[in-house]
């Protein structure tokens, strides 16, 4: 079992990932200054109050502050004005993200993530492409991870249970892919573990403080999953609720988990069997716990209409991903998973 308190630095390939207390402080000696900064108030104020995060405006060329939205506009609308080839993004996975995208569309360009959520972003290749960029170009993963939990674990309870669903559904895809191993099989169990150690999903406790360290090594994990297999059915089913209901992504994952786990575990009982052993119980349990923590239970709670619903259907129906769960989610059980969530 990994223990999430203690440091490390891990060389994968062409990247360096640095985890632990005070990693921000090392950020300048790892990258060094000149590059253009990618952030939010929100993250730029957190970074600020530890030790080293004051510095990482002052070393910033340029400092762009990234705005809710989608990823595809985001970056195409920031194109023009970032420069050289040192991105560093500071934020979530809707900034890291976007960093992924720019350094895509005009390379080369070196990416380094400090995650502030646990959106595991910082560990994967996976993105949208800036509006306008062809879907061949090479996407881009970081060369640089700093991931400290005063900063990846940083969030409020609600907002952290929403990030830790993500994780899971990192996990629980990543397993059943067609690109899964037992690196990434094993890499999952310990993610899962630890984020229900995290949070306290076996033993339902909802007062306790959330263990950070847990929730942040857990979410790193499930980033490497992710990466490593790619995504399927839930991560289709969430994505399309953001990009055409209005939903949140941490609030779109949290209210479908535990149907998609349900429909994952149709067609890996034996997988979906080991996650239960790693959550310490059976997984759509934990995940509806985890959704009551987020305040995401149901679709309609959180604003969807019929009439959108209905266009996420088709939105789902239509995406490739759908094949990385085999057999593909036809629209009558797109449709009978939305409708269980609603």
């Amino acid at each position: 079992m990994a223990d999430p308190t203690r440091p490390f630095r891990w060389q994968d390939g062409e990247r360096t990932i640095v985890f632990g207390p005070g990693t921000l402080a090392r950020f300048g000696d790892l990258f060094g200054p000149g590059y253009a900064l990618l952030t939010t108030s929100r993250a730029l104020a957190a970074a600020g109050g530890l030790p080293g995060g004051s510095k990482l405006a002052d070393a910033a060329a340029e400092i762009h502050e990234v705005a809710p939205g989608r990823v595809d506009e985001l970056a195409a609308a920031l194109l023009p004005s970032v420069h050289g080839e040192a991105l560093v993004a500071l934020g979530g996975g809707r900034v890291i993200d976007v960093a992924k995208a720019l350094a895509a569309a005009a390379p080369p360009r070196r990416v380094a993530a400090i995650p502030t959520t646990l959106s595991g972003a910082e560990m994967t290749p996976i993105h949208r492409h800036a509006t306008g960029v062809q879907a061949s170009v090479a996407r881009v993963r970081p060369a640089l991870v700093v991931n400290d939990r005063a900063l990846s674990a940083s969030q409020p309870r609600a907002e952290l249970a929403r990030s830790a669903a993500n994780a899971l559904g990192h996990v629980a895809d990543g397993m059943v892919t067609p690109r899964a191993n037992p690196v990434a099989t094993l890499a999952g169990l310990e993610a899962a573990r630890l984020i229900s150690t995290g949070l306290n999903l076996a033993v339902s406790s909802t007062d306790a403080e959330p263990d950070r360290d847990a929730l942040a090594l857990g979410a790193l994990l499930a980033g490497y999953v992710i990466g490593s297999t790619g995504y399927g059915l839930h991560h289709v089913l969430a994505q399309t609720l953001a990009r055409f209901a209005g939903v949140s992504h941490g609030a779109a994952n949290a209210v479908m988990l535990p149907h998609s786990l349900e429909a994952l575990r149709r067609r890996f009982p034996t997988t979906i069997t080991e996650l239960a052993e790693a959550l310490g119980g059976n997984p759509a349990a934990a995940a509806a716990l985890l959704a009551r923590f987020a305040g995401a239970t149901g679709l309609r709670e959180l604003g969807v209409s019929q009439g959108q619903l209905d266009r996420c259907v088709e939105e789902a129906a239509a995406r490739a991903e759908l094949h990385m769960t085999p057999p593909p989610a036809d629209r009558s059980e797109l449709r009978e998973l939305y409708a269980a969530a609603y």
